[in-house]
């Protein structure tokens, strides 16, 4: 080092010092560096011709010395050498001699080590010359500036040749040429001291312009050379504008090489993003980097966007964050161009082929840019910069569009293209501005206006452009187009829903109808609709838009068909929707589903859309516990299915399989909820016709395990207490309802336990909004128009359809309760009215009874809790068919508790010891004296000379209600406790008054006294499930049947049988002595009788009372008439009258009554209907009354039985007597159970032949109203349809022979009929 830094005392060792500077350690250079450099570069100007080479080499090792980390922080001390301290003013010749003669001899060289070495240090030695030429310049005035430029040039000429050289073999060349590139930007500033910018771009532009373009070469080199363009964006020599004009080219040249080989992105990303950082609108850079730039960059964010993302997390932003430089960019370029540049693209393209490839992909670009994930969520602002430069190119390209692919050139591709990517402009969520804020929509609609409405217009611009290709899209855009639609933009649903008007017209001449546009509404309005879309003013401006527009069309009426059927499905999605938004499980959710449901299969006939909904529906009974309702739901499906191999696909829940087996899961599926909602009978059905499959195919064991569900559901009938539901029927009334329960009435089936007050109280939970009409007459068109909601509400009555098993002896009673509730379409309601002037004596003159009769679309139980009326009947009964009536019911009332005492179905006797007193203590008090006032007077009969058949039926019930008394008594007396006895002798000895004011002192004496027929079979009761029930003094007692014997149609809850045998029930008589049943003696479901004192809520109506059949001692709150009548069961007076003592000319009458002409009637007929079968009535003008004719088919007994001792006995002796019974009297049972043996008419009237040859369906039928609906009830629970409708067997003990000659009795005792055995295959 020292004899270096001496090189001036020993010339001599100056090359060999030269030579050792490499091995002189670094720390003792950078110690002398200044030294070190004057030393070397006063060697250079000594003798440059023999020591240049040697001082190049040293100063190469010296600058790459400080590259090293270790010296790096000797830069600075080199920098400010140059400087200031350099002074090598001729230094700048030998450098670049020297560095010219190395970079001549790379291509040729083997080993490159020491090159690289050199061109490492390009910068310093760059450094080195400028200064060394601006110390020349400074020193000579600027003499010999253009030699310099030429050494210059010719430096960069060999340069480019090397530059320019290809890799063969070894990698070495390559490794020299990434070198060289490294560092070569650092040089941009050194020369723009010496030359101007526009010559230095055109060195920079020529040096890399001469980089090989063959993309094969080395990845490690194709990256420095990315590396290298980078930094010359970056570098001041780019900033200026005229010289970026220079660079551009050659920057955008090897952009696009990289980008079309998809290397390096993030790298050209970056010098992207700079590029567009200086370019300024209206530059005429844009024409080039659009020229050079568009297509590639369209093409690179397709790539980048089709790619799976990488897994690892850094990588995975790195890739976000490239699509998102890329997405910038390419905006930024679209934002700057003009209508010159786009005219200048669209021109630029030589064939129809490129400018459709390019269209499509553009439009596919755009629809990326879209995509939710494209940018963060909170990037609002940059949203709709990307949306504003959409539509911008969009308008531009649409002419193209329509110039270039029309007509004979139509492309369905691109057009379809183009209206797939309008569609989901307008649907972005980020336009949707009804979401902002009102300050935030402000802006937005100042600096960008609406562009939803913009895209709208454009799309119905090129829609009427497209002509007769119209058709391409009918019916492919009628689904995208629809959605566009329901954005509530009234101005975009203006523009887009004529065009749905255009579509109808073109797929009507092309096809003659319009099922395709009608298909693809329907199927797209419940998807999108079902996501929250539209709204009811959509659903009305449909509507008059299209009706509107079709106004002068030929194929008017079709089309207003389909726009009613689509406004008319939208109701019904709106209210769907609606009511799915509310948290629990009401019968809203299920009303509107069953709505829909119904809709989807009568009126659209959309299977799938019918079976989806029916699992909605399913679900939503399942939540609210509604099994049997879920199960009728479920049966839906099942209908669908056939006992079939075929395959069925995977849908919904079920798995692939086959129809036989998906229908055994639904089967088994139905059953089960059947059973959880205690409608055995039903299951029953399902079990025997699953039973049937297995036996076909001998699979015994699924057979035995069926036929053993089957067994226990028996059981369950016979083990398990079922509730009777009550029934409600609900009116809602007001424009505020939802469109599926607006204006319509429902026959609602409650829940357990559920009484009026409850439902009354949940209904209003429903709807809080809505206000309790408190009357129930039908409500006037104002309250139908109103805009609000109204709630009328009271209890009906269901009335069964005539049933066998109702009427059947010996069925007991927990069987016959279920046809009572169960497959019932007919509802009744009565209202008690007067009419002309009220009598206030005795109102029953003047009682009429309006009866309202509702008839239901589908019989409850069902797929829902409610069904809406389909009609209603209104009658009007007279007072004296009311009577007889309220006689009826009570009558049949006390059959019924007779027989359940008999058979120990009663857990106590009080039941039956109430309704005795009520009946007998009633009639003692006066009770039927009011009905023989008012219809047994002279003055009556003679105005009313058609009631006569009326009166004779009147009379007979009064008489079967003393039969009935007499054995009930006698039943009573068996079974009373001994703390009751003295009330059961008070009801023995008024008995005997109330026999005396009906004229009856003994049997003997007016009629023949036969046993009544009860119910239940009793006396005798039911063959298999109890023993013979035995008459009160322990003799076996066979009846026959009685003709008096109805069918029993009254219902009592469990309630009816509370003890409550109060003075209360001693006025009342001829209905149940509850407090709160329905006037018609039907008794509401929601009587509680004997024990409900509470009425229902006053804010809301309830069931109308029954006709006040009251005693004239009720208080003036019972009397009822249209004005004020009592809607709640439980606020009704619940009385009927019964006559005093009999006139003498009136007991005439009786003596003409025999038990056979008592009516043969059917308990489902109306009072005038079954007057017809009685007797007439003739009065002699004098008053005198005449005997009945009697009817050709009645039986008049020629003979009277002995004297009943039951009846015979004196007030003192009234309980003794009554327990016991003559033999006459027995033996008189039985020989009238063998005179009614052989077959007869046990009917009289006209429907007595189609009852007698009608089959006796099994007690657990599940019955079809055929006649009157088509689809009443699930085809798996219906009976096979005879030719001919069933006829009912003979009666077993009621048949007798019409006519017998001479008053002789049949003696052959023919055999008792025994009932048809049951087939499965009715079932």
């Amino acid at each position: 080092m020292l004899d270096l830094l001496k090189w001036r005392t020993h010339p001599d060792k100056i090359t060999g010092c030269l030579s050792k500077i490499k091995e002189i350690d670094g720390s003792e250079i950078v110690k002398f560096l200044q030294d070190t450099l004057d030393t070397l570069f006063g060697i250079l100007d000594e003798n440059s011709q023999k020591y240049g080479s040697k001082v190049f080499d040293s100063l190469v090792h010296i600058i790459n010395l400080l590259q090293d980390s270790k010296f790096h922080h000797f830069k600075p001390v080199m920098d400010t050498y140059i400087e200031s301290h350099f002074a090598g003013a001729l230094a700048y010749r030998d450098l670049i001699k020297v560095l010219k003669w190395y970079v001549d001899r790379i291509t040729e060289a083997e080993r490159q080590e020491h090159i690289q070495e050199v061109l490492k240090a390009q910068e310093y030695i760059f450094k080195y010359i400028v200064q060394s030429r601006r110390l020349f310049s400074l020193a000579t005035g600027g003499q010999n500036e253009e030699e310099f430029r030429c050494c210059i040039q010719e430096l960069l000429m060999s340069v480019r040749f090397f530059l320019s050289q290809e890799s063969k073999g070894s990698g070495a060349l390559s490794q020299s040429q990434a070198v060289f590139l490294s560092s070569f930007p650092a040089v941009y500033s050194e020369l723009l001291k010496l030359f101007d910018v526009r010559e230095v771009a055109n060195l920079v532009q020529d040096t890399l312009g001469s980089l090989p373009t063959i993309v094969h070469v080395d990845d490690s080199l194709q990256a420095v050379k990315l590396q290298c363009i980078g930094k010359t964006v970056e570098s001041q020599l780019y900033t200026n504008p005229d010289s970026r004009y220079i660079l551009l080219p050659v920057v955008l040249h090897h952009l696009h090489m990289h980008l079309q080989e998809q290397k390096d992105l993030i790298m050209c990303a970056r010098i992207l993003s700079n590029v567009f950082c200086l370019i300024k609108k209206n530059s005429s850079e844009i024409d080039v980097i659009v020229a050079s730039l568009l297509d590639i960059l369209l093409r690179t964010i397709l790539e980048i966007t089709s790619r799976p993302q990488p897994s690892g997390s850094a990588m995975r932003l790195q890739f976000q964050d490239v699509t998102g430089e890329f997405v910038a960019c390419l905006l930024s370029l679209l934002r700057q161009m003009t209508d010159r540049h786009y005219q200048q693209l669209l021109d630029s393209f030589n064939t129809k082929e490129e400018l459709r490839d390019f269209l499509l992909q553009i439009f596919t670009v755009f629809r990326i840019l879209i995509r939710p994930e494209m940018f963060p969520k909170d990037w609002t602002v940059m949203r709709l910069v990307a949306n504003n430069v959409i539509i911008t190119t969009v308008l531009y390209l649409s002419d193209a569009l329509r110039k270039n692919f029309l007509n004979e050139n139509f492309d369905y591709k691109i057009w379809d293209s183009y209206f797939y990517l309008a569609v989901i402009f307008i649907n972005q969520l980020c336009l949707q501005l009804e979401m902002f804020t009102p300050s935030k929509k402000k802006k937005v609609l100042e600096k960008y206006g609406d562009m939803r409405v913009t895209m709208g217009c454009e799309i119905f611009s090129m829609w009427q452009n497209l002509g007769e290709h119209k058709l391409h899209f009918i019916p492919a855009l009628i689904g995208p187009f629809l959605e566009v639609t329901l954005i509530p933009q009234p101005d975009l649903r203006n523009v887009m829903i004529p065009i749905f008007h255009d579509m109808m017209d073109w797929e009507q001449r092309r096809s003659g109808n319009f099922k395709q546009v009608e298909a693809k509404l329907i199927d797209k309005l419940d998807s999108l609709m079902s996501e929250g879309k539209g709204d009811e003013t959509y659903r009305e401006l449909f509507n008059s838009i299209l009706l509107k527009k079709i106004e002068r069309e030929t194929w008017r009426e079709s089309g207003v068909s389909l726009i009613a059927t689509v406004t008319r499905l939208m109701e019904r999605l709106l209210d769907y929707r609606d009511c799915m938004k509310m948290g629990e499980v009401d019968g809203k959710k299920i009303g509107c589903t069953v709505s829909l449901l119904n809709f989807y299969k009568t009126e659209l006939n959309k299977e799938e859309m019918y079976i989806r909904y029916i699992h909605k529906l399913y679900d939503l009974h399942l939540k609210a516990q509604n099994f049997t309702e879920a199960a009728y739901t479920l049966l839906l499906y099942d209908e669908l299915l056939e006992w079939s191999d075929r395959p069925l696909r995977e849908f919904l829940t079920y798995p692939m399989q086959t129809e036989w087996q998906r229908k055994e899961h639904l089967h088994l599926a139905i059953i089960q909820n059947f059973d959880r909602g205690k409608c055995w009978e039903n299951g029953i059905i399902l079990c025997r016709k699953i039973a049937e499959q297995y036996e076909s195919y001998y699979d015994y064991r699924n057979l035995s395990k069926m036929r053993m569900m089957e067994a226990s559901l028996y059981d369950k009938i016979m083990d398990q207490q079922r509730l009777e539901p009550e029934f409600f029927r609900v009116g809602f009334y007001g424009k505020k309802f939802p469109f599926f329960l607006r204006n319509k009435e429902f026959v609602c089936r409650g829940h357990d336990y559920e009484r009026l007050e409850a439902f009354q109280q949940r209904m209003l939970n429903e709807f809080p909004h809505a206000i309790a009409m408190q009357h129930a007459n039908q409500p006037d068109e104002t309250i139908f128009q109103a805009e609000a909601q109204y709630l009328q509400i009271y209890a009906v009555t269901p009335i069964p359809e005539s049933q066998e098993v109702l009427q059947r002896e010996g069925v007991p009673d927990n069987i016959k309760s279920f046809y009572k509730v169960n497959h019932i379409w007919k509802f009744r309601y009565d209202r008690p009215f007067h009419k002309g002037t009220k009598d206030k004596e005795n109102e029953f003159k003047s009682l009429w009874v309006e009866r309202t009769s509702l008839y239901l679309v589908q019989s409850l139980p069902g797929i829902s809790r409610w069904f809406e009326v389909e009609k209603r009947e209104v009658v009007e009964m007279s007072p004296l068919e009311n009577a007889i009536e309220v006689l009826e019911n009570k009558n049949q009332q006390l059959k019924t508790l007779i027989s359940q005492c008999q058979t120990r179905q009663m857990q106590n006797i009080n039941p039956l010891t109430m309704c005795l007193n009520g009946v007998i203590d009633a009639a003692v008090n006066g009770g039927v004296s009011r009905y023989q006032e008012a219809f047994f007077v002279k003055e009556y009969i003679l105005s009313h000379p058609e009631d006569g058949e009326k009166i004779a039926r009147l009379r007979e019930l009064m008489l079967e209600q003393a039969q009935i008394l007499e054995f009930g008594l006698a039943v009573h007396e068996k079974f009373v406790p001994q703390d009751m006895r003295p009330l059961h002798k008070k009801l023995v000895d008024q008995f005997f008054v109330m026999k005396s004011s009906l004229g009856i002192q003994e049997f003997s004496a007016c009629i023949q006294a036969s046993p009544v027929h009860f119910p239940n079979g009793s006396p005798r009761v039911c063959r298999n499930s109890a023993p013979a029930s035995m008459s009160p003094d322990g003799t076996r007692v066979i009846p026959r049947r009685s003709p008096l014997s109805y069918p029993a149609v009254n219902r009592y809850s469990s309630s009816s049988l509370s003890s409550q045998a109060s003075a209360e029930v001693s006025n009342i008589t001829g209905q149940s002595e509850s407090s709160d049943e329905v006037f018609n003696m039907q008794p509401s479901p929601s009587t509680s009788s004997l024990s409900s004192t509470h009425s229902a809520s006053p804010n809301v109506t309830s069931s109308a009372p029954s006709s006040a059949r009251a005693s004239p001692l009720l208080s003036d709150k019972h009397k009822h008439s249209r004005e004020n009548s009592c809607l709640s069961p439980r606020e009704r007076p619940c009385s009927a009258i019964y006559p005093t003592a009999v006139e003498p000319s009136q007991r005439l009458l009786f003596n003409h009554i025999g038990e056979g002409a008592l009516p043969r009637s059917d308990p489902n007929l109306s009072a005038p209907e079954k007057g017809g079968y009685q007797a007439s009535l003739f009065i002699s003008p004098q008053g005198s009354v005449q005997s009945f004719t009697p009817s050709p088919v009645e039986y008049h007994s020629p003979g009277l039985i002995s004297n009943s001792p039951v009846l015979s006995g004196s007030y003192s002796s009234g309980i003794s007597s009554l327990s016991r019974c003559s033999t006459s009297e027995t033996s008189g049972f039985e020989n009238q159970v063998n005179e009614q043996s052989a077959p007869g008419p046990s009917y009289s009237g006209p429907e007595e032949p189609g009852r007698k040859e009608s089959k006796t369906p099994p007690p657990y039928s599940v019955y079809e109203r055929t006649l009157r609906r088509p689809v009443p009830l699930p085809h798996s629970l219906s009976i096979p349809v005879t030719a001919e409708p069933p006829a009912l067997p003979p009666k077993p003990l009621a048949a007798r022979p019409g006519h017998l000659e001479n008053g002789t009795r049949r003696t052959e005792p023919g055999p008792r009929p025994r009932p048809l055995p049951r087939k499965v295959s009715q079932l």
